[in-house]
C-alpha cells in the first residue's frame, strides 16, 4: 500500500511525485512508456528543433542584404529529423528524471503500458499482472491529439507521426489553427513544402487577441502560407496515385486540395480510454477528468493535474498543477486552482506570445487603456531587417496595472517575459515605462507602449502619472531625435 500513486510521468506526474516525496509519503510513480511526457518526447521539444532550423533557412534569404554571399543551402530532412532524435536523447540526459525520482525515494514503473483501476485503490498495470495498492492517487496521463471521423482520416498524421516522416512533403495540408496546426504550417513552409492552413473558425488562433490573428494572418500569407478560414469541416480524404486528396465545404461549396501530406491539430482530449476510472467512481466531461479547484475528482481520494484536466494545457501550468495537487493529496491542505499569469506563444515565423486578459476580455471586465506599437517603429527590428509585428499592451485605467500583453514578431516569446514577470510583481504601467531596458533590443517595444498608454491617461490620470508622462514623452522624442 503506497500513500499516493501519480499515473503518468510527464512533467505533472514528475512533479507530483517528487512533492509528495517532500511531503513524506510513500510513492509509485507509473508511466506507460518513456519518462518526460509528450512535450519532451514528440512536442513542444523536437518542434522547437525543426523552428530552429526553419529559421536558420529563413535567415539565408536576407545574406545579401548584409554583404553575405554564398550559395543558400538545402535541407537534408533525414538528418534534421536525427538530430531531432539526438536532442530529444540529450534533454532526457540532462534532465535524469529516472535517477532524480528514485534517489528521492519514488518507485518507478516504466514502460508499465495502459493502467487500469481494478476499484478505488487497486492499480493494475499493462502486463495483466501486477497490481499496485494506493490510499490516494493523482491522474497525470497527459492528453493526445485528436482524430476526426470522417472517411480516410487513416490517411492523416498527427504531430506524433510528424516525427517518423522519411521525407520532406513537397505539399502539405494542416488541419486547424490553434497553436500545434500553426507552428507545424509556418515550419513546412519555411522549409519550402507548398503549405495550406485549414480552420473551421473564422479566424486563425482563435484563442488569442484578434490583433494577434490579424497579423499572425498577413504575416503567414505574406510567407506564400495560403490560409483558408471558416470552412466546413473535412468530407473524406482520399488517396490515388497523385498523393491525397483532401475534400471540404466552404460556403457551401465542394473544395478539394491536393496534397502529399494531412496533418490533423485539431484538439487534445485527455488519455482516458485505458483507465477504466468508472471503477474508482471518476467522472469525466466532454474527454478530461472532472476536478474541483482542489484538483479533487469526483472520488475524494483521487486527483488530477495538466492536460487530464482539460484547463491549461502549457508544461508551466501542469508543473503548478501538481504541486498543488500534491499538497491537496497529502496535507489535506486546500490549495487552490489559480493560473492568472500564464505565458505561452508559438515558435512560428514570426514568433507570438501573450499574457493575462485579451484587450475584449479586459474590455468587458473594467475600462482600459490600450496602446498598440508597431515593429517597425523600434531600432532593433530595423537593424535585423525583422519589420513584422506588434506589441498590444492593455492596462486598467483604475489600477494602473498590466491585465494582458500581446506581441507578434521577432523574439516575442522572449518579450512576453518580461511583461509577465512585471504583471506577477504587481508592476504599474509607471514603473514599467520607468525601466531603462537596454538598447537596442526587442524588448524595448514595450517600454515605448507603456510609455503610450502614459500619454493616453493624459489629464484623467494623478498628477504624479501626468509629470511621469510628459517627462518620459519629451525624453523619447529627444532620443529619437539625436
Amino acid at each position: 500500500m503506497y500513500d499516493v500513486i501519480v499515473v503518468g510521468g510527464g512533467p505533472a506526474g514528475v512533479t507530483a511525485a517528487l512533492r509528495c516525496r517532500e511531503l513524506g509519503a510513500t510513492v509509485a510513480l507509473v508511466e506507460r512508456g518513456q519518462l518526460g511526457g509528450t512535450c519532451t518526447n514528440d512536442g513542444c521539444v523536437p518542434t522547437r528543433v525543426l523552428a530552429k532550423a526553419a529559421r536558420l533557412m529563413r535567415d539565408t534569404e536576407s545574406y545579401s542584404q548584409y554583404g553575405l554571399t554564398g550559395q543558400r543551402p538545402t535541407l537534408d530532412f533525414g538528418q534534421l529529423m536525427g538530430r531531432t532524435r539526438d536532442i530529444v536523447y540529450s534533454i532526457h540526459e540532462k534532465k535524469q528524471l529516472y535517477g532524480h525520482l528514485t534517489d528521492a525515494g519514488v518507485e518507478v514503473f516504466t514502460g508499465a503500458g495502459n493502467a487500469s483501476f481494478v476499484d478505488a485503490h487497486r492499480l493494475k498495470l499493462g502486463d495483466g499482472e501486477t497490481v499496485l495498492e494506493g490510499a490516494k492517487f493523482i491522474l497525470c496521463v497527459g492528453g493526445h491529439a485528436r482524430r476526426l471521423p470522417f472517411p480516410g482520416v487513416e490517411h492523416a498524421l498527427t504531430h506524433s507521426d510528424v516525427w517518423g516522416l522519411r521525407a520532406q512533403p513537397r505539399r502539405v495540408v494542416v488541419v486547424g489553427a490553434a497553436a500545434t496546426a500553426c507552428q507545424l504550417a509556418s515550419i513546412f513552409n519555411d522549409f519550402g513544402s507548398d503549405v495550406t492552413l485549414l480552420e473551421v473558425a473564422p479566424r486563425i488562433l482563435p484563442g488569442e487577441d484578434a490583433a494577434v490573428s490579424e497579423v499572425m494572418h498577413e504575416a503567414f500569407l505574406n510567407n506564400g502560407l495560403k490560409v483558408i478560414t471558416g470552412i466546413g469541416g473535412i468530407e473524406t480524404i482520399e488517396r490515388d496515385e497523385t498523393g491525397l486528396q483532401v475534400r471540404f465545404k466552404q460556403d457551401e461549396a465542394a473544395q478539394v486540395l491536393e496534397s502529399d501530406a494531412v496533418v490533423l491539430a485539431v484538439g487534445w482530449p485527455g488519455n482516458l480510454e485505458s483507465l477504466q476510472l468508472d471503477k474508482a467512481g471518476v467522472q469525466t466531461e466532454r474527454g478530461y477528468v472532472s476536478v474541483d479547484d482542489g484538483l479533487r475528482t469526483s472520488a475524494p481520494h483521487i486527483y488530477a493535474a495538466g492536460d487530464i484536466t482539460g484547463r491549461m494545457m502549457l508544461v508551466q501550468s501542469a508543473s503548478l498543477d501538481a504541486r498543488i495537487a500534491a499538497d491537496n493529496a497529502v496535507r489535506g491542505s486546500g490549495g487552490a486552482y489559480q493560473h492568472r499569469i500564464v505565458p505561452h506563444g508559438g515558435f512560428t515565423d514570426p514568433e507570438y506570445g501573450s499574457v493575462g486578459l485579451t484587450e475584449e476580455k479586459a474590455r468587458a471586465q473594467e475600462d482600459v487603456a490600450v496602446a498598440v506599437v508597431r515593429y517597425d517603429e523600434t531600432d532593433r527590428a530595423i537593424i535585423d531587417g525583422r519589420h513584422e509585428g506588434l506589441c498590444k499592451l492593455i492596462v486598467s485605467r483604475k489600477s494602473q496595472q498590466v491585465l494582458g500583453a500581446h506581441v507578434v514578431g521577432e523574439q516575442a516569446l522572449e518579450v512576453i517575459q518580461m511583461v509577465a514577470a512585471g504583471m506577477a510583481s504587481g508592476m504599474t504601467v509607471q514603473q514599467l515605462a520607468d525601466l531603462e531596458l537596454a538598447y537596442p533590443t526587442y524588448a524595448a517595444i514595450v517600454g515605448l507602449a507603456a510609455r503610450r498608454i502614459l500619454r493616453d491617461l493624459g489629464e484623467n490620470a494623478p498628477a504624479q502619472w501626468r509629470n511621469l508622462s510628459k517627462r518620459v514623452t519629451v525624453e523619447w522624442e529627444r532620443r529619437s531625435s539625436e
